[in-house]
């Protein structure tokens, strides 16, 4: 059965393309098949895989207003498990299309888009803008699990109470299944007093929402990592760009630990 998990956080800059993009490669190269779709105007997770934004025909923005099937937009990537469903920036406009002729069941859009592959995929990742505004809600109506990164640094959980809201709302109202996976820390330096004070925040207020692999007590927490940072202007995942990165090893074992969930 397909899972499909939701990379989300309003707040921008906390690593959630880095996240979407390194968490489906890991998948993928433990042997699962892996969409990753990309629902963010600005495309980072397409480019971030090799694809220059303008020079994909067809996209996530078609298949949103019905002119495409997703199917027909997926694109292959360099590892042969992972396919992308990419996003430009004429994405910026969906908004207008959704609500200038108020459709009906607009927040489920995305989620009847993706149950046309589900049965293709063991895993589908949705990266989504950092804002609550209908792409994303699109994207958590269609998740059945949710991970939200966390910046370790000042203003880490700046917006969480109203992104946890939101997710509260969505299972009300919307998608009563949605869970939330974990919260991710990212950009962790050991060296930085800050960061493991945040760090040591997020284990002490929400420790049981945090994420690990078997039966460790620590939580996995993404580090702040040139190599992390260098892949994308390659056009790579990390685990293409550099295999012994700590920033590889940390996504390694976050996909480990969303595969032990499963099991």
């Amino acid at each position: 059965m397909c899972e499909v998990i939701c990379i989300a956080n309003q707040k921008g800059g906390v690593g959630k393309t880095t996240t979407a993009v390194n968490l489906a490669a890991s998948l993928a190269v433990e042997e699962k098949k892996v969409l990753l779709v990309d629902v963010d105007p600005q495309a980072n997770a397409t480019t971030s895989l090799g694809f220059h934004r303008n020079s994909i025909e067809f996209n996530i923005y078609h298949v949103l207003i019905g002119t495409k099937k997703i199917s027909q937009i997926i694109q292959k990537t360099s590892i042969p498990t992972l396919y992308l469903a990419p996003s430009n920036i004429g994405l910026v406009g969906i908004e207008k299309e959704f609500y200038s002729q108020k459709r009906n069941g607009r927040e489920l859009i995305l989620k009847k888009k993706i149950e046309d592959v589900m049965d293709v995929y063991d895993y589908v990742i949705i990266d989504s803008p950092p804002a609550l505004g209908p792409l994303t809600i699109n994207a958590l109506s269609a998740a059945h699990s949710v991970i939200i990164p966390i910046q370790c640094e000042f203003f880490a959980l700046e917006g969480l109470a109203q992104l946890l809201n939101t997710i509260k709302l969505l299972r009300k109202e919307i998608n009563p299944t949605l869970e939330i996976k974990g919260l991710l820390p990212t950009m962790y330096s050991a060296q930085n007093n800050l960061s493991r004070q945040v760090y040591a925040d997020l284990l002490q207020h929400f420790n049981g929402q945090l994420i690990k692999e078997g039966d460790s007590k620590d939580a996995i927490a993404i580090p702040r990592n040139i190599k992390l940072a260098e892949s994308p202007s390659f056009g790579k995942p990390v685990i293409l760009y550099d295999v012994r990165s700590q920033g590889n090893i940390a996504y390694q074992s976050l996909a480990r630990a969303i595969l032990e969930k499963r099991a």
